[in-house]
Formats: structure tokens, C-alpha cells, sequence
């Protein structure tokens, strides 16, 4: 089912086409640098005791499940989580180009060797444009993307995963969010005016409007998580 939207959702798309996680010119320079961004090395395990304790109930074999992650950032989330699902196949994305770099060094030196070459991928795009096949993937994971960009970006996401992912298949999404329309605590407001006064059309999303464009791609939130540092996981699954 393809998303719709109306008012101010549809006036908010119509103001981005990129998801570029704050990059663009004047942004730094990477190439082929290994990166260590701070908040991944903060919540990486976090992150993979959550997806622990989430992947079994709804897989019992995690032979020939592919594991796409959207807005890789430095590829510290993906080697951290690999290893310990070895027969699993993880691929991982960017649409900041000067990442893949980084992505591809912590992919080389995964010791189960289960992560394929980085890809660009802007979620905007179709996942079509990638050579995806619709139900062709088991699980989408995006990290820390969905506050700093625009709602396309959230909206083209939850759009993706309605149509690529396989029937019971999850979007598992980790980040800050706001509950009810309502932002807490107050250390997630002040880092929300900070988002927003670097660029209005970012900021933290509500679950409740995640779930109406969600609703509308064939998805239903079925758990979340309480995470460290004020942190959600929201773990969406696809109808069947």
C-alpha cells in the first residue's frame, strides 16, 4: 500500500528530496577514514541486547534473513551487531558518500564476515532504484537518522519497508521521540530547539504520526523499548 498524505505532512515532503543525516557542502571530508562517532560507541550495545531479546520471537532460524540497515553513519552499529547473528547477511547504506569508506573498513574486519559492501542509498528513492525487489527483505534497522532530517526522509522510510520488506517482516528504528505529542524529558526538548534551530524541517518525531503514515504502508508498531540516554526502539512489523 503506497503512502498519502494530506495538510501539513504533504507541504512538509514537498520541502526536501534527500536524506543526507546533515550532510551536504561544507560538511566534512572522510573518504576512506575510519570513524568513531561518539553516541555509536555509546549505544551500540545497548542496541544489540535489544535486538537480542526482539529478533528470536519473531525468527526461528536467522539462516538466509537479511538485515538492511538504512543510514549506516560510520558503520560502527552494523559490526557491533553482526557477529553475533553469523547466519544472518547484513547490508549496509549511506547516502553521505564519504562514509562508505568507513562502512567498508569495520565490514572488512568483521571476523564472521556477514556484511556485504556498503551501498548509496538515499530513502527518499524507491528502494527499486537499488535493484530491491518488493518482499524481498527480512529486516530494516534505522539508527539516529529519522530526528535530523526531514518527515520525507521518516515518511519514505515507513513507505520502503511497507513494500520491500516480506510479509511479518520489521523496521526496527532506534532514536529519540516524542510520546502523545509531547517531548520529554527536558534535556530531549532543549535538543530538539537545537535541532530545529539548525534546520526547521528537523526534529523529533511522535510515535502517533509515525504510526498514521505507518498504518498507511501496511505496518503496525508492535513494541517499544526504553533505551539509555532518553532513547527509543520502536520495532514495526509488516502485515502479513
Amino acid at each position: 500500500m503506497g503512502l498519502t498524505a494530506s495538510g501539513p505532512v504533504l507541504r512538509s515532503l514537498q520541502m526536501s528530496s534527500t536524506c543526507s543525516r546533515g550532510t551536504g557542502p561544507g560538511s566534512p571530508t572522510y573518504k576512506d577514514e575510519k570513524l568513531i562517532y561518539p553516541a555509536a560507541t555509546r549505544n551500540k550495545e545497548p542496541i544489540l541486547q535489544t535486538l537480542r531479546k526482539v529478533l528470536p520471537s519473531y525468527f526461528t532460524s536467522f539462516k538466509n534473513v537479511n538485515f538492511l540497515e538504512i543510514s549506516s553513519g560510520s558503520g560502527q552499529h552494523i559490526a557491533h551487531i553482526a557477529p553475533h547473528f553469523p547466519d544472518m547477511t547484513f547490508q549496509p547504506s549511506e547516502y553521505a558518500e564519504d562514509t562508505l569508506g568507513s562502512i567498508s573498513i569495520y565490514a572488512n574486519e568483521c571476523p564472521t564476515k556477514n556484511i556485504k559492501k556498503p551501498i548509496l542509498i538515499n530513502i527518499v528513492d524507491d528502494l527499486s532504484t537499488y535493484g530491491f525487489q518488493p518482499e524481498h527483505v527480512d529486516i530494516m534497522f534505522c539508527s539516529n537518522m529519522i530526528h535530523v532530517t526531514p518527515i520525507i526522509c521518516t515518511s519514505r522510510l515507513l513507505e520502503n519497508a511497507g513494500r520491500y520488506l516480506k510479509s511479518n517482516g520489521l523496521l526496527i528504528t532506534y532514536g529519540p521521540y516524542a510520546v502523545d505529542g509531547v517531548i520529554t524529558p527536558e534535556s530531549n526538548v532543549n535538543f530538539n530547539n537545537s535541532l530545529k534551530a539548525q534546520n526547521p524541517l528537523w526534529g523529533i518525531r511522535c510515535i502517533n504520526e509515525m504510526k498514521d503514515i505507518a498504518g498507511l504502508n501496511g505496518l503496525v508498531l508492535q513494541q517499544i523499548h526504553d533505551m539509555p540516554s532518553n532513547n527509543k526502539c520502536l520495532v514495526w512489523q509488516k502485515s502479513a
